[in-house]
């Protein structure tokens, strides 16, 4: 497909860039997915910059899309800093140890309680050494949908330039004096929910005029004809009374992956009988030694990275998120697609997600009571029904949101 300068010379659509770092099995890559499968290219035209080109969800992409090529510099930014100097990226390795300098020295004073702040300092480093991506022409509106917002506001010439958010910042550490002029370059903020506005307005007061609200965009008959596409008996077999329980997220502080063990140990002591299937990937090490330590590995079980994670959702009981810390969760909206009941912790912007006994219950962060209240849920067989009930009548469709990207171009 045609590309930057020479497709703007042969079309007088509007054009879009989209940058995000990779295309892994995650929240936000699916819902950019989403949104790219929600677009009129009769209307617009998109490019679609991507740091490194590896994920599940690179196949993903519409034809109509151009991604342009891979900027050898940019595959380094989250790379192995080993893989980067072989490679011959001294800048990028040198700017990413000087962050790495800056993020202690801030720590010894601030004592941040997650690596949030690290990665301002991060891209404040790399931001000297990311090449222009000028070369590509100027562009209707440039969006950084996730990743650094340094190479939207820096590296890209657009008209108006839109950053994402997608996390709920009443958790998470940041130095608001050093981030909220980056945040104020921007002419739109877009966040995925009012939770997700409502927190980020707390920590950064002076953004609230640039935030608008686009809800993750989700097609109910893509995950539906997703789901159908292949059965997963094998993997996660049906058993008499035995109830399935599937999590899916990355292996990273938010998800609390490492706390199920747990849970299940306290669900069987409560007489549960169950399976808890996790899909997911990342660093496994607090985990495996969960599982070794409430000796849990005949209730929990790792399915490892999925391309297509929803026949295992059609698959389970129930879909349970135990976060700590959420901004929209895209599974949860998938599971309800599909029907099935959801079983969500207590972190700030649940209630946004989830009404309690109507559309999933809600339960405790303390992973004690997470195993009481998944335990009642279990029991509680007429609360479930009329959970899937209320499901099978309710439209989780919202391809509608993406008319607020058309009049982010026309906003001029």
């Amino acid at each position: 497909m045609l590309c930057g300068l020479l497709k703007n010379s042969i079309q007088m659509n509007p054009k879009i860039i989209i940058v995000i770092h990779y295309l892994e099995i995650g929240g936000a890559e699916t819902s950019l997915i989403g949104l790219l499968n929600a677009l009129d290219y009769t209307k617009i035209d998109v490019d679609l910059f991507i740091y490194r080109h590896t994920g599940e969800l690179m196949s993903a992409i519409p034809k109509e899309v151009c991604l342009l090529p891979e900027n050898p510099t940019y595959s380094m930014v989250e790379a192995p800093m080993k893989v980067a100097l072989k490679q011959g990226h001294i800048g990028v390795v040198l700017a990413r140890l000087w962050a790495k300098f800056q993020f202690v020295i801030y720590s010894w004073k601030a004592k941040p309680l997650t690596m949030e702040p690290y990665y301002y300092y991060m891209e404040k480093a790399l931001s000297k050494v990311l090449p222009s991506l000028a070369k590509y022409g100027e562009y209707d509106l440039a969006i950084n949908f996730l990743g650094m917002p340094c190479v939207v506001l820096d590296k890209i010439k657009a008209q108006r330039k839109v950053n994402w958010i997608h996390t709920d910042y009443s958790s998470i550490a940041v130095n608001q004096k050093n981030e909220e002029p980056r945040w104020l370059q921007f002419d739109n903020i877009v966040s995925i929910s009012k939770e997700v506005t409502k927190t980020f307005i707390q920590v950064f007061p002076h953004t609230a005029s640039k935030i608008i609200e686009i809800e993750n965009i989700l097609s109910p008959l893509f995950v539906r004809q997703q789901a159908d596409l292949y059965e997963v008996k094998a993997e996660m077999p049906d058993e008499p009374d035995v109830v399935k329980i599937l999590t899916i997220g990355r292996f990273s502080p938010p998800k609390k992956i490492e706390g199920i063990p747990h849970i299940c140990a306290e669900m069987e002591r409560l007489g549960a009988d169950f399976r808890w299937y996790v899909i997911g990937y990342g660093p496994d090490r607090e985990i495996q030694e969960a599982l070794d330590k409430y000796g849990m590995r005949h209730r929990m079980k790792l399915l490892g990275k999925k391309s297509n994670p929803y026949p295992y959702i059609k698959a389970c009981d129930i879909y349970a998120q135990p976060s700590i810390y959420e901004g929209k969760s895209v599974t949860v909206r998938e599971a309800q697609i599909l029907c099935k009941p959801v079983v969500i912790t207590d972190y700030p912007t649940a209630k946004s997600q989830i009404t309690h006994g109507v559309d999933g219950v809600i339960v405790p962060l303390d992973e004690v009571q997470t195993a009481m209240g998944i335990v009642d849920f279990i029991n509680n067989g007429e609360l479930r029904n009329k959970i899937v009930s209320h499901l099978h009548t309710h439209d989780f469709g919202n391809e509608i949101e993406v008319e607020k990207i058309y009049s982010l171009i026309h906003d001029k």
